[in-house]
């Protein structure tokens, strides 16, 4: 038998003791409570009842951790993702933020596409002599931006 053993085989010894040295007093005391006046009663229930709201909660027994292998002993390395995982785990965000760039600039351009379409479509609509396209001021016209 080990130091540890002895050790917690003698506190549960002296926890039976004190059990049984507590239901003994119980007993006596219950046996003579039936001959105490009422007051007293009272008083003893009451300071029972106090009693019982402040005892010791009830001992746990200790379990002790189990190991549980992780990382080399599974044969995982290190326990963290392998080095391809952790790099595809970073280039994920670059991609997303080029994808996003790339959507972007794709609706800028049709925009201006939309736009230079209106302004086409508004001037093939109207009624203008073929002199007025040849006029220098009427390429600065097209030129500047629409309000």
């Amino acid at each position: 038998m080990t130091d540890n053993d002895a050790a917690t085989s003698a506190i549960t010894d002296l926890d039976v003791l004190e059990a049984r040295l507590g239901l003994r007093v119980a007993a006596a005391l219950s046996a003579q409570a039936e001959d105490l006046p009422a007051d007293v009663s009272a008083r003893l229930r009451f300071a029972r009842e106090q009693a019982l709201t402040r005892r010791k909660p009830e001992p746990v027994a200790a379990v002790e951790p189990v190991a549980v292998p992780v990382g080399p002993a599974l044969g995982l390395g290190d326990g963290r993702p392998p080095l391809w995982w952790r790099w595809a785990g970073s280039l994920v965000p670059v991609a997303l933020l080029l994808a996003g760039l790339f959507l972007i600039q794709e609706r800028h351009f049709e925009r201006q596409v939309e736009e230079a379409a209106d302004i086409d479509a508004a001037l093939l609509a109207d009624d203008l002599p073929p002199a007025a396209y040849a006029d220098p001021g009427f390429r600065e016209f097209l030129k500047a931006p629409l309000e």
